[in-house]
């Protein structure tokens, strides 16, 4: 059984465009991201799914140099991108990250793979506990099919994830529970605005780059406030 850390990543964001590479610490945005998961203690194969689009040629060219897999797919078919990446790895279990999110917290990353394999679920995520941009969700490679093949929406296309939410009947779904010490949903660690980069910098070069644990980057944010 394969799990894959199936990481989202595209130059063209509206909001903050080329913020997958921007520097924070000294190097790309991405590089945090996947250097991260070399704390996992599960068996997982880290893999960066791009588009087919010229202007993503570049993070498949810092995919090559950081030595991580790398999946083209369409830009805008999001949820085909991620199926597709799963068959063509032959991946059991998909965990989804997206690469504007450098303070992935790994330790909880860990416990969701544990419960979502242990419970038999379909789909397991650590959404509404955790600061935004430190969660993250698996999903069985048969939901993602079958989400693939029926979630015919402009929505679904484009969120990996909805057509799960919006039929929870047809689904196993589990939502991990954390320590009241990261238990801080209303908190953003995500980077999405030029406001969240600057503050990412900060909080990254506050302790040994994005190596900081969610409780030092809340205690850190917090401060910054």
């Amino acid at each position: 059984m394969t799990t894959g850390v199936v990481i989202q990543a595209r130059m063209g964001s509206t909001r903050l465009p080329g913020k997958v590479l921007k520097p924070i610490a000294g190097r790309p945005l991405l590089d945090h991201v996947v250097g991260r998961l070399s704390m996992m203690r599960a068996e997982a194969v880290p893999i960066v799914a791009t588009t087919v689009e010229s202007k993503d040629d570049i993070i498949a060219r810092r995919c090559t140099e950081l030595g991580v897999e790398c999946f083209r797919g369409s830009e805008l078919d999001v949820l085909a991108r991620f199926t597709e990446c799963a068959r063509v790895h032959v991946l059991d279990h998909i965990v989804r990250l997206t690469a504007d999110n450098p303070f992935t917290d790994i330790e909880e990353l860990d416990r969701l793979i544990d419960l979502h394999l242990a419970a038999g679920n379909d789909y397991t995520h650590s959404f509404g506990v955790l600061p935004v941009g430190v969660g993250a969700e698996i999903f069985s490679r048969a939901a993602l099919e079958l989400s693939n093949r029926d979630g015919h929406r402009a929505n679904h296309r484009e969120h990996v994830n909805e057509y799960i939410q919006e039929n929870p009947a047809i689904f196993r779904i589990g939502q991990l529970a954390v320590p009241a010490a990261k238990n801080h949903p209303e908190v953003s660690l995500t980077v999405d605005t030029e406001a969240d980069y600057v503050r990412a910098c900060k909080i990254a070069e506050s302790r040994a780059g994005c190596w900081i644990s969610t409780v030092e980057a809340l205690a850190y944010d917090r401060a910054l406030h």
